[in-house]
């Protein structure tokens, strides 16, 4: 549909655009991003026709462009600049009606049905057929910019050129007009569009051009793009990568540049010993990765709680049962990690553990109640789901990496196992030695400073403070609940 070759330009004497070459396809998302001064404005203008390059071809539909008449180039490829000027006394539909300017053979002589079914339909699409007959100048910028893409949509372009179209739109017209444009690419509308958003770029855009002082530093997938090196290398600013929580689209969080930090210590002066439960609010929020009731996943938390509730305890609604018990006590759902054991709390245990430059503390609920032998198969315990009653917190007294996060899970499981098995738990179904109870819960919280982990296997030393620490504490947890319950 579009293909730039070798494509350099500017104004005046300069060149901004130098040897710039790519194609996109029809039905094409093509994002271009880039700093401020990178030549993506340029470059969009010299696609359109409002600016001549001073070299290099670019042909669309296999034509190349010079050859086209204004009005020629007009039905196919369609405008929206970044900034219109809207100092004129139409209203908003004689404004979209502009828009079929390259189909009449005189100025508004041969109006006709398509042409007003076109406006129409332009209108409903960007959401302003309400406001149809409002003069432009009452209206504000996001909805200025919605009748100025009405108007372009009005032309049925084959080709839709944008320059960063989100600018003065809220969140919700964001989406709407990106959900818009997906669709009517995947209705055949080549869509070309410049973006500032490196996130909404990489979640809508099929593929990106990412532009640096005039030329390409790299095109490909939004995959291909979102690279921590590449974005440091081309806007000079760090940042870290994740994934998005729904779609398989990279995004980029930015890293502030922060002021040297204290260190924070977790360690039991901060456990707080109630009747029901037992919960530790550290002085910062950590990082952390859970499997609890409340606050499963990664999240910064600001509360850790475990909560004793009857071994016959059986909601259907226990999720909400636990919403409702936390926030009775005072804990912000949002900022906690909450979970739920059988154990009676004054048998839970805790251990301090240090390896070089890097701490844990670790508490532990542990009884051998619905033992369960992992490895061993059994019929689905689903519909007799009870309270999990080994329950690890690891607080990591450091600056985790990711791997070194999911590493410390590992880690703190195999301790976990090797405890059971020191103390010959069974499974009662099966008579082998269990590897944990049937709703087991595990947290990772780190602090995030101090010393760099960047691994937390059994050989690191996080790994061996988590393992050491975890082991004793569900030992000692064990036999709390055994001597409580007379059988040691």
């Amino acid at each position: 549909m579009l293909q730039v070759n070798e494509l350099s330009g500017g104004y005046g004497s300069g060149l901004i655009v130098r040897g710039v070459s790519f194609s996109v396809k029809k039905g094409e998302l093509f994002g271009i991003l880039g700093p401020n001064g990178s030549g993506k404005t340029t470059l969009l203008n010299m696609i359109s026709g409002l600016t001549k390059p001073e070299s290099g071809t670019i042909f669309v539909k296999e034509k190349q462009i010079s050859t086209y008449t204004p009005k020629e180039l007009a039905r196919v490829v369609a405008v929206l600049p970044q900034m219109t000027s809207s100092q004129f006394a139409y209203t908003v539909k004689e404004t979209v009606s502009l828009g079929r300017y390259a189909h009449q053979t005189g100025f508004f002589k041969s109006w006709t049905d398509k042409d007003e079914t076109a406006v129409q339909e332009a209108m409903n699409q960007t959401g302003t057929s309400s406001f149809a007959e409002k003069p432009l100048s009452a209206l504000s910028g996001g909805e200025r910019q919605r009748v100025f893409l009405a108007q372009a949509l009005a032309q049925e372009p084959e080709i839709l050129l944008l320059d960063e179209p989100t600018n003065h739109l809220d969140l919700s017209y964001q989406k709407e007009l990106l959900d818009l444009l997906k669709k009517m690419t995947a209705d055949g509308l080549t869509v070309i569009s410049i973006f500032h958003d490196l996130n909404l770029s990489s979640l809508y855009c099929d593929r990106l051009l990412l532009m640096d002082k005039g030329q390409i530093h790299t095109i490909g997938q939004p995959a291909d793009i979102m690279i921590e090196q590449h974005i440091h290398d081309v806007y000079d600013t760090d940042v870290q990568k994740q994934p998005h929580p729904e779609v398989p689209k990279p995004q980029m969080s930015l890293l502030p540049e922060m002021s040297l930090q204290a260190e924070v210590d977790i360690n039991e002066d901060l456990i707080e010993r109630h009747s029901d439960y037992i919960a530790i609010r550290p002085p910062v929020p950590l990082k952390s990765l859970s499997s609890g009731v409340i606050g499963a996943g990664w999240g910064w938390r600001s509360a850790f709680v475990n909560r004793h509730v009857d071994k016959n305890y059986n909601m259907d609604n226990f999720e909400e049962e636990a919403a409702a018990y936390f926030l009775k006590n005072g804990f912000d759902l949002h900022e906690t990690v909450g979970m739920m054991t059988a154990v009676k709390i004054e048998d839970a245990a805790w251990r301090k553990e240090a390896q070089e430059d890097v701490s844990v503390f670790v508490v532990a609920t542990a009884g051998v109640g619905n033992a369960v032998d992992v490895t061993q198969p059994r019929s689905s315990w689903k519909e007799n789901l009870t309270p999990g009653t080994i329950n690890i917190w690891v607080f990591a007294n450091g600056k985790l990496s990711e791997e070194a996060f999911v590493q410390g899970l590992m880690t703190a499981t195999e301790a976990k196992v090797k405890a059971l098995a020191d103390a010959g738990v069974q499974d009662p179904e099966t008579g082998t030695i269990a590897t944990g109870t049937s709703t087991d819960s595990m947290l990772i919280a780190a602090t995030q400073r101090g010393a760099y982990q960047q691994f937390a296997g059994s050989i690191t030393p996080l790994g061996i403070a988590i393992g050491r620490a975890v082991y004793e504490s569900v030992t000692e947890s064990l036999q709390k609940t055994a001597r409580r319950k007379g059988l040691l």
